[in-house]
């Protein structure tokens, strides 16, 4: 067996072994919707907490009236949660817009924060780090500015948290607001469902963890004190948080009941730029949380620290690798005698992969039809190969800022 057959055997090992727990993890998702399906969501405590909503904003004029109005129309006791929106260095016109809410809701909890290029401009985890001071809520709920909760998203999650002392947070899901606006937007839909909320759903029913996303979720004011607020140096803030609050002993709930509908990006520009800073984000948190990896108090969450040390590490390399390998061979550059073996265990991957995700579109309405089926297998070939190229861009500004120490900016994701 030459070089280059061994590189290649060990890039199709890698490869399917990551395949193989991504079905696991599908199979694991969909039996616990099958069973959340059937059960009540825990009633609201007869002494209904008080729960602060934070927005943290940067020029978001676009949606910030919309989002707001929909936190407003929540059906939590209108006396019984407050909405503190972080204007934050903004150089649009959301702080008249803001004020115009102000002056229409009089009677409700609604604080406006507005900072400049001194105390603000430095990022999502600054912004919260500021809304937190000024809050009073025995729980802390975060939304991003272009949501639209669904009426119950709130009551669902604290339904939850309050009746289970051993979580530390709640996360619900979002759905894409705008996924029939393109290509693009039909893409992360599908995306969405199946890689993110499947896997979440998996991961809670095997292992009782979840990775909080950036919007929808609830956390204890107790665990925020502690840890101090959110690591300003994070632009993946809501993945740094989650490895504390497992590390303090807490599970970390997917109620899959709880929806927010937000507005995903509708040009590749766009897209690019908002998934090579969660790639960026992402490492950092890997890098920092590295070292539990030999922690043995850290035993419980070392198949979270694997699973995404091997999806932008593992798997990257390897798919890079192959894909290089069967082009060189093809060209005759180099010869493997394990090329048939590749192309066929691709194939096969690539039926696993339609397959798959076709099925997680089960668990919503309106997603299974047959024009998805085409949809999935278009994504595959592009969708999912641009992924490598954001995971590597991703690491390379990582390393770039590591060695720069250049300071954590707010990256806007442009709204519509």
């Amino acid at each position: 067996m030459t070089v280059v057959d061994i590189l290649m055997l060990i890039a199709v090992v890698c490869i399917w072994s990551l395949l193989l727990v991504n079905v696991v993890l599908i199979i694991s998702g969909y039996l616990y919707y099958i069973e959340n399906e059937k059960r009540e969501v825990p009633p609201l405590p007869d002494d209904v907490p008080f729960v602060t909503l934070m927005v943290p904003a940067h020029n978001e004029g676009k949606v910030i009236t919309q989002t707001v109005e929909a936190l407003l129309a929540l059906d939590y006791p209108p006396d019984r949660y407050e909405i503190i929106v972080i204007n934050d260095n903004s150089s649009d016109n959301s702080s008249e817009l803001l004020a115009r809410l102000q002056a229409r809701f009089p009677t409700r909890q609604l604080t406006i924060i507005n900072t400049d290029n001194v105390t603000g401009g430095k990022g999502k985890s600054n912004a919260l780090n500021i809304g937190f001071k000024q809050s009073k809520g025995e729980y802390i709920a975060i939304y991003d500015a272009d949501n639209t909760p669904e009426k119950t998203a709130l009551r669902y999650l604290v339904g939850e948290i309050a009746h289970d002392p051993t979580l530390g947070a709640v996360i619900g899901k979002f759905r894409t607001r705008n996924r029939n606006a393109s290509l693009l937007t039909r893409f992360i839909n599908i995306e969405t469902l199946s890689f993110q909320w499947m896997a979440q759903a998996g991961r809670w029913k095997l292992f009782k963890l979840c990775t909080i996303p950036g919007t929808n979720f609830i956390m204890r004011r107790e665990i925020i004190e502690e840890i101090g607020g959110w690591d300003v140096k994070a632009i993946a803030e809501d993945t740094e948080i989650s490895f504390r609050i497992y590390m303090m002993g807490y599970r970390i709930k997917f109620q899959p009941k709880s929806v927010t509908w937000e507005q995903e990006p509708q040009t590749l520009k766009v897209w690019f730029k908002q998934r090579t800073r969660w790639a960026k984000g992402n490492i950092y948190v890997i890098v920092k949380n590295l070292p539990l990896l030999f922690n043995r108090s850290a035993k419980r969450i070392h198949f979270d620290l694997l699973y995404f040390l091997s999806i932008y590490f593992l798997l990257l390399t390897s798919l890079i690798m192959s894909d290089a390998l069967l082009i060189l061979h093809a060209l005759g550059y180099v010869h493997t005698t394990i090329a048939g073996l590749g192309s066929f265990l691709w194939l096969l991957a690539v039926i696993l992969f339609v397959t798959g995700t076709y099925v997680t579109l089960i668990t919503e309405k309106g997603e299974m039809r047959l024009s998805n089926l085409w949809i999935i297998m278009l994504m595959y070939i592009s969708y999912c190969q641009l992924w490598m190229v954001v995971a590597a861009y991703g690491f390379y500004n990582f390393i770039k800022d590591t060695i720069f120490k250049r300071e954590v900016k707010w990256y806007k994701t442009e709204r519509y």
